[in-house]
């Protein structure tokens, strides 16, 4: 009897100790979060709209503005601070946010360099730093997050080729490198990204052909290279291999050759943009079969017949 209570009471003793042990761990944790967060804060110079107020040590991180905590953890699970009118730059110190999920300061004015320590934040499934003031090249720990599904730097300054890392994240659903100042090729790596569903890599300096790899990948729905220097004629099968297509924007480059015959084979296409490249010869009769077409543009060219 006796030592079914002893064991009874180092049973208790363990659990209570146990009990002990986890909140002060989640404590630790909050605290980490809401210690990265406040150094944010510290980086932003500018907060017009007063927004930031609720980010104090007398708020729960979890009622923070931009905030979302996971119902699991209790951690940050999303940080989203678009359309904020922010200005600023990014503390290393938001790479210990490790539950982090979501990453989005879309239409803010942060600028400088990307800190590497948000390369720790490998359960990123989104990240959006779209139209801001960041600059120098891309840099290549952007190919450090096994579940990334999302990758937004559209509108900003950088410049420099593709990094061939970005090329590893086989999660990716769509990419968004539209209006910096990236230059180089095409890689014909970016065919290893097979869940694509969405490229957007206008308004920059993109040269050379397209890669025969990208007119490939059955998952596409949208392609969209407006506004480069890229050039070469269109595979005649580009629609083949593209079954889902909806979207093909390749206007404003230096593509010439023949309009590809079998453009009828993109029945789901939506949008096809060639204006303003070095088109000859005639229109397909048969692109009339695109019964799904909303916006066909094809000025600009030097095409023929009637």
């Amino acid at each position: 009897m006796e030592r079914s209570r002893f064991l009874l009471s180092i049973t208790l003793l363990l659990v209570h100790h146990s009990s002990i042990c986890t909140v002060g761990a989640t404590q630790t944790n909050i605290t980490t979060d809401q210690s990265a967060l406040l150094a944010l804060k510290s980086h932003i110079t500018s907060d017009p709209h007063n927004i930031l107020v609720n980010w104090s040590t007398t708020t729960s991180v979890c009622n923070w503005v931009g905030i979302t905590c996971g119902a699991r953890h209790l951690r940050v699970a999303s940080l989203n601070l678009s359309y904020m009118s922010f200005t600023g730059t990014i503390p290393p110190h938001l790479g210990n946010l490790s539950f982090l999920v979501a990453l989005s300061f879309k239409n803010n004015s942060f600028h400088g360099s990307l800190p590497h320590e948000l390369s720790y934040l490998r359960r990123l499934k989104l990240i959006s730093f779209r139209f801001n003031n960041f600059m120098g090249s891309i840099p290549s720990w952007f190919g450090s997050f096994p579940k990334l599904q999302s990758f937004d730097l559209y509108g900003n300054q950088f410049s420099g080729t593709i990094p061939s890392t970005i090329f590893n994240l086989s999660t990716l659903q769509d990419i968004n490198l539209s209006a910096n100042k990236l230059s180089g090729v095409i890689p014909r790596e970016i065919g290893n990204l097979t869940m694509l569903k969405e490229i957007y890599l206008d308004s920059n300096n993109f040269n050379g052909p397209v890669p025969v790899v990208v007119v490939n990948m059955s998952s596409l729905t949208e392609l969209t290279l407006y506004d480069n220097s890229l050039s070469g004629g269109l595979p005649d099968n580009i629609c083949q291999h593209l079954p889902s297509l909806q979207i093909l924007n390749l206007g404003r480059n230096q593509f010439d050759g023949l309009l590809p015959s079998k453009l009828c084979h993109c029945r789901e296409l939506l949008f096809l943009n060639l204006e303003e490249n070095n088109f000859s010869g005639s229109i397909p009769k048969n692109i009339g079969n695109l019964t799904m077409m909303k916006l066909l543009s094809l000025g600009y060219n030097t095409l023929t017949g009637n």
